[in-house]
């Protein structure tokens, strides 16, 4: 199937059009590639999903890791403004291109202490963002 990421190389393709960049992209189920990715990358913020991923063995197929490469172009404008919570995002996509990172994920430990940290930091920016009148 062409439009499976797993069935091309990622790597030699070129990032879809941001919106209002007035191309015509397909779509896919309804969705242009670029709402895909998008969903996509700001899933592996959540800890529990790249554990997912790792059980699932995604983490150490060439192919998969080959597209968490290209991904990385969100990193980068004009596409790092549509991502929600980029700190999390952009740290597990990151952290995702270790060897070491990938096989350490399905620990469970693991998990809870990028849970923990990513709530932490969550608590630190509002209370920055928002500090107490009193």
């Amino acid at each position: 199937m062409a439009s499976d990421p797993m069935s091309v190389n990622s790597s030699a393709r070129e990032p879809p059009a941001p919106p209002g960049s007035g191309e015509d992209e397909p779509k896919y189920g309804g969705y242009t590639r670029f709402e895909l990715e998008l969903e996509f990358v700001q899933a592996l913020g959540n800890p529990l999903y790249l554990n997912h991923l790792a059980s699932r063995k995604l983490l150490s197929n060439p192919a998969f890791i080959a597209y968490l490469d290209y991904l990385q172009y969100w990193s980068r404008p004009p596409y790092l403004k549509y991502i929600t919570y980029p700190g999390p995002t952009l740290k597990n996509l990151q952290l995702l291109q270790q060897e070491k990172f990938r096989q350490d994920i399905i620990s469970p430990d693991l998990v809870d202490r990028l849970r923990v940290e990513g709530m932490k930091a969550g608590i630190d920016w509002h209370r920055e963002s928002f500090p107490s009148t009193a």
